[in-house]
């Protein structure tokens, strides 16, 4: 595992930097083993609905997680807002950094991830395979 360390600038888009960061390093597997930070807009999908919700506002990133493929992202975040009220879900592509996001990746080698339809799931999952080793 190697670790990779990560600074997000105002205005960036959170899940492009970081699918934008996986295709740059040409890694083929990694995960977020954490971020925090804070974003201006945040697109939420929660739990069951098929479509993000817009949050606005002054936002702290509370928790961020999660798996990065070549071909996408699994990501999760929490963020609260100025009264202190949280909302969590899947991250989708609108999460706009509002002054720093801070991230550390840890990308896996030896491994190559992918996103793939899952028959018992009927949804595109995390599908994981070893990459043969360098002799």
């Amino acid at each position: 595992m190697q670790a990779h360390p990560l600074r997000l600038q105002p205005g960036q888009d959170l899940r492009d930097a970081l699918e934008g960061t996986v295709r740059q390093l040409g890694a083929t597997a990694a995960f977020v083993v954490q971020g925090i930070g804070s974003l201006s807009v945040a697109q939420l999908r929660f739990a069951g609905i098929d479509q993000p919700t817009e949050l606005r506002g002054d936002l702290e990133i509370l928790t961020l997680a999660g798996s990065l493929a070549p071909d996408g992202a699994h990501l999760h975040m929490s963020v609260s807002d100025a009264a202190g009220r949280v909302f969590g879900g899947h991250v989708a592509r609108g999460c706009i950094v509002r002054t720093t996001v801070e991230i550390l990746l840890a990308l896996l080698p030896d491994h190559a991830f992918s996103r793939e339809p899952d028959a018992q799931t009927g949804f595109m999952e995390l599908f994981i395979r070893e990459r043969p080793r360098d002799l």
